[in-house]
């Protein structure tokens, strides 16, 4: 029942969602998600491929246990192998031999997680690689430009993620920054 728009190398793309079913004494529902890879059966459970590869299965192993769409961390793999060496290969589809959908989280999380290095303002967020020491920069822009470079079906925005214990002002400074 809705059409979403998605922008893969440039190109607008609907991403379509069928509403098939609602239980009756509960909220549960069914549906199905088209994308450019394939159609996703909701609820789905959905593999993480953190660093290019589900560890211990490959994707014809995958494919056999009907694994439907893979979720892969765009912190993780800006990092490694990064975004010169997807672009050779052609992305995290061809890196994997994966033909189904791809969800990429933003890495906000992952960078959330390293308080003593990074710096996070209206522009973006400057964070320390643990892999090299070095300083990497990602705005909203270069989080999605990525994740178009990886090939996601499903896009995350960069968010910014604060502590639970956070106060009310807090969390409608990160909600606000996060849009």
């Amino acid at each position: 029942i809705g059409d979403f728009f998605i922008s893969f190398l440039g190109t607008k793309m609907a991403l379509k969602f069928d509403y098939i079913a609602k239980d009756p004494n509960s909220e549960a529902r069914r549906g199905r998600i088209h994308t450019a890879h394939g159609t996703i059966e909701t609820p789905v459970f959905m593999s993480v491929g953190t660093f290019g590869s589900v560890r211990t299965l490959d994707h014809t192993e995958l494919e056999d246990i009907g694994v439907q769409i893979i979720l892969g961390n765009t912190y993780h793999l800006y990092l490694r192998p990064g975004p010169d060496i997807l672009k050779d290969v052609g992305g995290y589809h061809k890196l994997m031999s994966w033909n189904k959908p791809i969800l990429t989280d933003s890495g906000g999380f992952q960078i959330f997680s390293l308080p003593h290095q990074r710096v996070i303002s209206e522009k973006g967020v400057t964070f320390k690689s643990y892999i090299d020491q070095s300083y990497k920069r990602l705005t909203p822009e270069s989080d999605i430009a990525f994740q178009e470079v990886i090939g996601s079906d499903i896009m995350m925005v960069l968010d910014v993620c604060v502590p639970s214990t956070s106060s009310y002002d807090i969390c409608v400074e990160a909600m606000n920054r996060t849009h």
